[in-house]
């Protein structure tokens, strides 16, 4: 099986959107897992896998569409992203062949739609949010199962607010790029950069 072709006049968030909805059927876990770059101020990388939570459509502005995911403001990246607010975004869909990568600016999400999301997880996940102290350094599991069991108990059957310290930053590309496998490394690469008048499109050599 293999994604919809590339078709240069498409808009690159329809593309995406319509190879999201190919991964959706086709791999096995989480095909809304995508590697996110971030750097520190003074330029140094790191990379790991999360979870695309948002992707805007047309009803949003050109201008500040973009891919959303939620983390802890206080772990490595959450700190990165607010030292230096620029971001890398990988898709590879391995049962598809093909690869997204995307660059762009990151931004927290209003608050009003970090408390709609994090009204939708399931109640333990919003415990864990409080009761992790992401990125930093750890005891034992003994410890992390205490505080899930601490603020388990603080609130009960209530209500699970939102922490201060958890919500999500929406990557707004300036540069996609689409990727798809060929016999003998001739793959095919298109690429959209952000222009005053909307996407330039261009065709990169394998």
């Amino acid at each position: 099986m293999n994604a919809t072709p590339l078709d240069q006049d498409a808009d690159p968030f329809d593309l995406f959107a319509l190879w999201m909805t190919a991964a959706e059927g086709a791999e096995p876990n989480d095909p809304n897992a995508m590697s996110l770059s971030t750097c520190t101020a003074e330029g140094r990388p790191s990379s790991r896998m999360v979870l695309l939570k948002g992707l805007d459509g047309p009803e949003v502005p050109f201008a500040a569409r973009g891919f959303v995911f939620y983390t802890n403001l206080e772990s490595r990246k959450g700190g990165e992203l607010r030292a230096n607010p620029w971001a890398a975004l990988c898709f590879h869909w391995k049962s598809l062949r093909v690869q997204v990568r995307v660059e762009g600016h990151a931004g927290l999400v209003p608050d009003a739609e970090a408390d709609a999301y994090y009204a939708s997880r399931p109640r333990d996940s919003r415990i864990g949010a409080w009761a992790s102290q992401q990125s930093r350094p750890l005891e034992g599991r003994f410890e992390l199962e205490a505080r899930i069991a601490k603020y388990a108990a603080k609130f009960g059957l209530g209500e699970v607010p939102r922490p201060e310290h958890w919500s999500g930053f929406r990557v707004v590309p300036d540069r996609l790029e689409f990727w798809r496998d060929r016999p003998f490394r001739l793959h095919d690469r298109l690429v959209y950069q952000r222009s005053a008048e909307g996407w330039r499109t261009e065709r990169l050599y394998p």
